[in-house]
């Protein structure tokens, strides 16, 4: 989005004076799904679209919310910041105000803030991690906090957490404040640790494919995931001290998920670890150039989101499959949450445009939907743009 358009659109709704503008961008996982809130390892990278917040800092004791993408718009008290608003947009910035607050940093005053986004919504590319980014690091550097980056992450995990009622894990906000263009970001979810891996995806071109079935992470389903997890983890711990799956090695797995007596939730656990040893490999691979095995990887790791997870459904089984069977692909599965959203594929340069042709027309075929696709371009993390 050109600047100026946004710096009109927001001395058109508050009027003139000095205004700053941040950006932070949505994200796609290359692989490692349902793995960071069980302490895994992930290995997303941040997109060049993602949200944009415009802020001024006012007299009045009030902060005031508005988007060009929604209707509904909101004015609430510097003493309400902590107040959820209904089920509106607006919970997710005013949820990182009430970060702010619990840290002990008062507003006084208050702000007018403009939203923008072009992160396809509904698509599982992290629309609401960037929101929440993008509010925190502009409120930390317009109000001056002073805080490092790590805990805007985390303040921006706990407002999902506690105004949105999805129990995230910490990918989708680390990979928006932390990526690096031209880069993926490997993250222990566990510990925090991470590294910044050169992209390099010679004569092969990341594409997501967006089934256009929008993925709904508050209908329960991935709170469901995240219980089931931890009925594993209990399961598993009169026979290995550990706190999470990601304690449990493939090998040790295999041993020990006959413990397990919910069939149910041992498929959920096997993904898990088995994921968690994927995601290790592939970048791994990455690192040696060894693209064509680093797709298969990314075959395996649907397989199991599908069959033992179960977070895929139709849509996004129709795109992968439709994918797989195309000349010129390495490589596809879901990323994001799944329950509809995206896929991202590893294609050949000269099968872009076949891929996208055939794709396209045999997912509507399959399931009346038009899908839309991007060419991914990396971006920097959460940042002032002017």
């Amino acid at each position: 989005m050109d600047s100026e358009v946004l710096k009109s659109g927001f001395l058109e709704k508050y009027g003139p004076g000095p205004v700053q503008g941040f950006f932070a961008p949505g994200r796609v996982n290359l692989i490692g799904e349902h793995t960071d809130y069980n302490g895994g390892f992930v290995f997303p990278c941040a997109l060049s679209f993602g949200n944009y917040c415009l802020i001024r800092r006012t007299d009045r004791p009030s902060v005031r919310f508005f988007s060009m993408n929604m209707k509904f718009e909101a004015e609430v008290s510097v003493e309400d910041l902590d107040k959820p608003v209904g089920k509106e947009w607006v919970n997710y910035p005013i949820g990182v105000f009430a970060q702010f607050l619990k840290k002990g940093i008062k507003f006084e005053r208050g702000a007018d803030l403009l939203f923008y986004g072009d992160v396809p919504a509904g698509a599982g590319l992290s629309s609401s991690a960037a929101l929440e980014v993008v509010t925190a690091v502009a409120v930390n550097t317009v109000f001056g906090a002073g805080l490092p980056e790590i805990e805007l992450v985390k303040m921006a995990q706990k407002a999902e957490h506690e105004f949105a009622g999805v129990m995230c894990g910490i990918m989708d906000q680390f990979a928006s404040a932390m990526g690096r263009k031209d880069h993926a970001v490997y993250l222990n979810c566990d510990t925090l640790e991470y590294e910044l891996v050169p992209l390099k995806l010679d004569g092969v071109k990341l594409v997501i494919g967006n089934t256009n079935s929008p993925h709904k992470l508050d209908s329960g389903k991935y709170n469901e995931r995240v219980r089931e997890c931890r009925a594993a983890v209990a399961a598993l711990q009169p026979y290995k001290v550990i706190s999470q799956l990601a304690d449990i090695s493939v090998e040790e797995f295999g041993r020990l998920s006959d413990h397990i007596q919910d069939s149910t939730v041992m498929r959920r656990a096997r993904h898990v670890v088995s994921e968690i040893e994927r995601t290790r490999e592939a970048v791994a691979l990455l690192k040696t150039g060894n693209i064509e095995a680093f797709g298969k990887l990314m075959n395996e790791s649907h397989a199991s989101l599908r069959d033992d997870y179960e977070v895929t459904g139709p849509e996004l089984d129709a795109m992968v499959d439709a994918a797989q069977q195309t000349e010129g692909v390495l490589g596809s599965r879901m990323t994001g949450g799944g329950f509809g959203g995206c896929t991202v594929s590893l294609v050949k340069d000269w099968a872009v445009n076949d891929f996208t042709g055939r794709v396209g027309a045999d997912y509507k075929a399959k399931t009346g939907l038009i899908p839309e696709f991007y060419i991914a371009e990396t971006s920097d993390g959460g940042r002032r743009i002017f």
